[in-house]
C-alpha cells in the first residue's frame, strides 16, 4: 500500500501517521521537530510547506527526499503560493524573524502602535498564526527582552482579527486547525461547570463592566465604583496564572502565553490598583482608565480566540478535572458562581475511595498509617509545600490556603508556578540553599489585611546534604493582636 503524504495536513498529523518522517525532516533542516514539546504545540498548527518557508528551506528538496523514501506526496503548493512575495520585504529584511524584530525596534523608538500594527497586518497577510507564535518563542529563546516581546503581543492580536475575517476565503490547513481548536473550546465551554465555561462567563461579565465604565467616562460620570468592581478580574487572572499558563509551559512547551500574557496580566492588575488609589481624577487619570480598559478588552479577545483554543487542543480530560478541583479554592469572580461539573465530581468521589497503601510508615521516632500521617499534616496550623532537590513540586498539605496550590503543580518545576518577575528571586533562594549559603529566608508581609509569615527553609539529611526546600505560610494575625493588646 502506497504511503501518501498530504502536505495540507499539519506536521503533528503526519508524524502520527508516519513517525519515520521525523528523521527525514530533521536531516533536511527542520530539526526542532524532534522536540516533543514543539511537535505537540507548534506542530499542531504548522504544515511542512509553512515550516520550510519559515526556515528558508527549499521545499522541492524535501519533497524529493520523501519520494526517494517511498512516499507519494500530494497537495504540494506551487511556486506562487509557497514563495509568495511579501509586500514589505526587502533584500536586507527578508527573514520574518528579522522583520518582527524591526517592528519591535520601531515601537521602542516611539513609533505609534497603530502605525506598526498596520504594517504588521499588511506584511504578514500570507502568514498563519503558528509562524508568529513560533517567532515569538524563538525571540524569547534568543534572549530578547520580555518587555519587547510583550509589545509584539499587542500587535499580534491584530493578525488574529485579520485572519478571522479572511478565514472563509482561505483553505489552508493551518486555518482549518485553528477552527478545529476553536470548535474544541466551544464544546468544552458548553459543558456546565467546565473551567473554560466559568472563565468565559467571567469574561462576559467583565466585558459588560468595561462597556459601562466607558459610557460613564463618555458622559463625565464618576466610574470609580465600576472600576473597583472590575478589579475583581484579578481573581480571573490569578486562575490563569496558577492553572493554565504553567500547564502550557511545563507540560506542552508552549511558552508564549506564560511569558507574555502572564506579564500583561500583572501590569493590568498593577495599573488598576494605582488608578483606584488615585485621588485626582483629572483628564490624565481618565486617559489611563481608557487605556487599561482597552488592554483588558484585548486580553479578553486573546483568551477567547488564542489561549482557550490552545488549552482545549492540548489539555487532557483528567487535567481539566484537576483544574476544576483546583478552581474551587478561588473566590467568586465578578459575581459568576461556577456551576457543578457532574463528571468531574463523580471522578473525584471515585478517586477518594482508592487507598494506595494501608500499610505502616516506619520513621526513626515512630510510625503512622498513611491516613494518620495525612490527617496530621493537614491539621498543622500552616501551609506546607515541599520542593525536592531537582526543583520539582512534590507535596503540599490540604486545607484553606492564602497562597493557592493547584494539584496540577505537582510533578513539575517550581519555577513554572511563579510569574516571570518573581522567578529570579525563587531561583536565587534555592541556589543559596543548594550551595549552603543560607538555610532560612523569612518574609513578613500583609496578606489580605492579615500579618503573615512566609518561611523558606532548606531541607537537609543528617549529613547536611540538600534534599529540597520547604515553604511554610503561617497566619500571624492572632499573635500580632495578642502582643499589641498589652501596649
Amino acid at each position: 500500500m502506497a504511503k501518501i503524504l498530504d502536505l495540507k495536513k499539519s506536521v503533528y498529523e503526519l508524524v502520527k501517521e508516519y513517525p519515520e518522517i521525523i528523521d527525514i525532516m530533521s536531516e533536511s533542516g527542520l530539526s526542532e521537530i524532534r522536540k516533543k514539546a514543539v511537535l505537540n504545540s507548534v506542530g499542531k498548527l504548522m504544515t511542512i510547506p509553512k515550516g520550510t518557508k519559515f526556515k528558508k528551506i527549499d521545499l522541492d528538496s524535501i519533497v524529493d527526499r520523501f519520494k526517494a523514501e517511498g512516499f507519494e506526496v500530494i497537495n504540494v503548493p506551487n511556486d506562487s503560493s509557497h514563495n509568495e512575495d511579501n509586500p514589505h520585504s526587502t533584500e536586507d529584511s527578508n527573514n520574518r524573524l528579522e522583520l518582527l524584530k524591526s517592528y519591535l525596534t520601531r515601537l521602542n523608538n516611539g513609533e505609534s502602535l497603530e502605525d506598526v500594527r498596520a504594517d504588521f497586518v499588511n506584511a504578514f497577510r500570507s502568514v498563519d498564526a503558528s509562524e508568529i507564535m513560533s517567532a515569538e518563542q524563538e525571540l524569547l529563546h534568543e534572549g530578547a527582552p520580555l518587555k519587547q516581546v510583550q509589545k509584539l503581543c499587542d500587535v499580534h492580536s491584530a493578525l488574529f482579527h485579520d485572519k478571522i475575517k479572511e478565514a472563509k476565503e482561505q483553505e489552508q490547513s493551518t486555518i482549518a486547525m485553528a477552527k478545529e481548536n476553536a470548535t474544541k473550546a466551544t464544546a468544552l465551554i458548553a459543558v456546565d461547570g467546565h473551567p473554560l465555561q466559568t472563565m468565559t462567563r467571567e469574561n462576559q461579565a467583565l466585558k459588560s463592566l468595561i462597556d459601562t465604565a466607558r459610557k460613564q467616562l463618555g458622559n463625565n460620570i464618576d466610574c470609580s465604583e465600576t472600576l473597583e468592581k472590575i478589579r475583581e478580574a484579578a481573581v480571573h487572572y490569578a486562575k490563569k496564572g496558577d492553572l493554565l499558563y504553567p500547564m502550557l509551559n511545563a507540560r506542552y512547551g508552549i511558552i508564549g502565553p506564560s511569558q507574555v500574557m502572564w506579564t500583561l496580566d500583572g501590569e493590568i492588575r498593577s495599573e488598576l490598583s494605582s488608578l483606584i488609589k488615585a485621588t485626582d481624577h483629572d483628564d490624565e487619570w481618565k486617559g489611563r482608565v481608557r487605556a487599561v480598559l482597552q488592554r483588558m478588552n484585548e486580553m479578553i479577545y486573546k483568551e477567547d480566540n488564542i489561549l482557550f483554543p490552545v488549552c482545549a487542543a492540548n489539555f487532557s480530560e483528567e487535567e481539566w478535572k484537576q483544574i476544576y478541583r483546583d478552581s474551587r479554592d478561588y473566590a467568586v469572580c465578578l459575581d459568576v458562581k461556577p456551576l457543578t461539573w457532574a463528571d468531574a465530581e463523580r471522578t473525584n468521589k471515585e478517586d477518594n475511595k482508592k487507598v494506595s497503601n494501608d500499610g505502616i510508615i516506619n520513621l526513626p521516632t515512630g510510625s503512622f498509617t498513611i491516613e494518620q500521617l495525612t490527617a496530621l499534616l493537614n491539621t498543622l496550623p500552616f501551609e506546607i509545600t515541599f520542593v525536592d532537590a531537582d526543583n520539582i513540586n512534590r507535596y503540599f498539605n490540604e486545607g484553606h490556603k492564602e497562597f493557592k496550590r493547584p494539584l496540577t503543580a505537582l510533578g513539575r518545576e517550581v519555577f513554572t508556578c511563579h510569574p516571570p518577575k518573581v522567578e529570579p528571586m525563587v531561583r536565587a533562594i534555592i541556589d543559596d540553599f543548594r550551595n549552603g549559603r543560607r538555610d532560612l529566608v523569612p518574609v513578613w508581609l500583609m496578606k489580605n489585611g492579615r500579618a503573615t509569615l512566609v518561611k523558606y527553609m532548606a531541607v537537609r539529611d543528617s549529613s547536611g546534604n540538600y534534599l529540597g526546600t520547604m515553604e511554610i505560610v503561617q497566619d500571624m494575625e492572632e499573635a500580632r493582636r495578642y502582643f499589641e493588646k498589652d501596649k
